[in-house]
């Protein structure tokens, strides 16, 4: 997609208003609710300015690829917990399943459950066994009992397109956000946010994405309990009579209390719900978590935290998207005739917050969602960059990496993940976040989950059926996820979507899983390849 010139000159006189402290008015059609505020301006500087100053702190210490990969594996359990939460208090669990709820009830709500339930298996699964083996990614524990250089090229690979797919739906988020907090067009504020994360997340590493997660986590747990009790307040602090009139303002009525599934289909719902139960333990994001902290005792607890957290916030979720149906709809300020939102349904708590807390709220949880973007991408990018240069570099040219070297690719790489960030972003303005966040855990399922768990738990497993599972894993689940609805139908504009379904997971997983054990059985491996010089993986998870 070719980005215009006007855009990007549009951005550099955006960014010039910044610097001078003013405020971008736009007499756009959707409602005088898309200017930009001076509320909402300062916040954002603040925000910022912190950002940009725990970059040049972290910046200075990232001086080795492990400190900038891992922030030297120096996180505390503690501090990891409330980061891991971080990277799902994002701008799609925030915006997107709050923009479901609005439009979907209760069929939103499956979504956040789906991702509270994945933690159990990240936690009891994969999460201590994964800090024992591992180093950088998940491809050491699988190269730690197989041929190293076909799996990092696998993994390389496969990490690449998850993180694709997942900085897609932040993009998307983003662009829609800051389109609204600064009253500029969605392309202009795609460009403006890929240029500040790509700064951020070359410059500072992961100890600054760790450090940024952590402060907008209690500040987005914060804001969002702020949100809650004020629309909360509206009904004499009573969820009943707030969920009653949230019946009465939406059209399907007391259908919004029930879970129908996105698509009136059983499969298809199913299919999204495994899709993110098993895709968070792929999400490379996440498992560099792992890494971060100093033994696996500290990975168990951070993910014990996490979870608490994660649960906390999704019951916020759950009043804010409700709060949303029973304030926003029927209100001309704030959405349309049909009840759309100006700006997008993805906006739904950002409105919520102006509604019930004025420019202040609205202008403090925007800048929160904003870090809260800023740190979750920041996190992808580091994932793939770490991939390319302990993955796909070392499994292509067969030699391992000097630390400069290591650390040269990694920023080279987060570089051009920032560039594809802004093209993708651009490409699926107006999407649903939560569901793109959904694809991109459906991908994870099939094309590392797998992998993962069988290398930890079943000696049997050989590089030729890694290899052939994993290829045939994430091929299919792309292949499909590009023909299915979302892709093909809503983003390509291509007509009717031949997969019917969304999220493939449901058949590609169990699939992925036979084919590894069909392979693997079909042709014993000679023992020189590993068993006589590497560990059994199944020791360390007994």
């Amino acid at each position: 997609m070719r980005i215009p010139r006007d855009s990007i000159l549009f951005l550099l006189a955006t960014v010039s208003t910044f610097g001078a402290g003013g405020a971008a008015y736009s007499a756009q059609s959707d409602s005088h609710i898309r200017q930009a505020d001076f509320s909402t301006i300062m916040f954002f500087v603040v925000f910022a300015a912190l950002t940009l100053l725990i970059c040049v702190w972290a910046g200075r210490r990232a001086t080795s690829s492990s400190e900038y990969l891992t922030a030297g594996s120096s996180i505390s359990a503690g501090q990891n917990g409330l980061a891991i939460a971080g990277d799902y208090m994002s701008a799609g669990a925030f915006l997107g399943l709050s923009g479901a709820i609005y439009v979907s009830g209760l069929d939103g709500m499956f979504l956040a459950a789906s991702y509270l339930a994945s933690w159990p298996i990240v936690l009891f699964l994969v999460a201590e066994p994964l800090r024992r083996l591992g180093k950088y990614s998940f491809a050491d524990v699988l190269a730690h009992k197989l041929r190293e250089r076909p799996i990092r090229i696998l993994a390389g690979a496969s990490t690449i397109v998850i993180v694709s797919f997942y900085l897609v739906a932040q993009m998307v988020g983003a662009g829609e956000l800051i389109s609204l907090l600064f009253a500029i067009g969605y392309g202009p504020a795609i460009i403006m946010v890929g240029l500040l994360m790509i700064v951020f997340s070359t410059l500072g590493g992961m100890r600054a994405a760790t450090w940024v997660q952590i402060i907008k986590a209690v500040l987005m747990i914060c804001g969002s309990a702020m949100i809650t009790a004020l629309a909360l307040n509206r009904f004499g602090f009573s969820a009943s009579d707030l969920l009653k009139t949230a019946e009465a303002n939406h059209p399907n009525g007391n259908g919004i209390m029930n879970i129908h599934g996105f698509s009136q289909d059983g499969i298809a719902t199913l299919s999204l719900g495994v899709g993110i139960l098993f895709g968070t333990s792929g999400l490379p994001h996440i498992l560099m978590r792992f890494f971060t902290v100093h033994d696996e005792r500290a990975a168990r607890v951070s993910v014990f935290y996490a979870t608490c957290l994660i649960a906390l916030f999704f019951t916020m979720l759950f009043f804010i998207g409700y709060g949303s149906i029973a304030i926003l709809r029927g209100d001309a300020t704030y959405a349309n005739a049909s009840g759309a939102l100006f700006g997008g349904n993805n906006l739904a708590p950002i409105h919520l917050a102006r509604a019930v807390g004025g420019s202040v709220l609205a202008g403090f949880i925007s800048a929160v969602a904003f870090a809260t973007i800023l740190a979750v991408v920041s996190g992808l990018i580091i994932a793939g960059a770490s991939s390319a240069a302990n993955d796909l570099v070392v499994g292509l040219s067969g030699r391992h990496l000097d630390e400069r070297t290591r650390l040269r690719i990694s920023r080279i790489s987060a570089l051009a993940l920032g560039v594809l960030g802004i093209v993708f972003g651009l490409a699926c303005e107006g999407q649903n976040v939560a569901y793109l966040l959904a694809l991109a855990t459906a991908i994870a399922a099939s094309a590392n989950f797998p992998l993962l768990l069988l290398a930890i738990y079943w000696d049997g497993l050989t590089t030729r059926g890694a290899v052939v599972g994993g290829t045939f894993g994430l091929i299919s689940s792309v292949a499909l996820t590009v023909i299915g609805p979302t892709i093909w139908s809503k983003v390509l504009g291509l007509g009717p979507a031949i997969f019917p379904y969304d999220s493939p997971a449901l058949f590609t997983v169990p699939l992925t899983l036979f084919v590894c054990w069909v392979v693997s059985i079909a042709k014993a491996e000679p023992e020189k390849d590993w068993q006589l010089t590497q560990p059994s993986v199944a020791q360390y998870v007994e």
